[in-house]
């Protein structure tokens, strides 16, 4: 998928773990597990949107579009 989710590197840059971020944003560690291997399907905008609110960035710093 040209989709490519950077949530990794943004726990990286804010020096989060993956539990942190779970309990921070209310989402299962299982679901933002899929959502940082990329192989979500979809991510609904209220999640993104506090994603970006707990990790202080932007849409387009957690997701890239890169063509093959």
């Amino acid at each position: 998928m040209p989709i490519v989710v950077n949530l990794d590197v943004m726990l990286a840059r804010r020096k989060m773990k993956l539990n942190e971020l779970s309990e921070a944003v209310g989402i299962s560690v299982q679901n933002l597990s899929i959502l940082k291997t990329g192989k979500a399907r979809a991510i609904r905008f209220s999640t993104l949107e506090a994603l970006c609110k707990t990790l202080a960035c932007t849409p387009g710093d957690l997701l890239e579009y890169r063509e093959r």
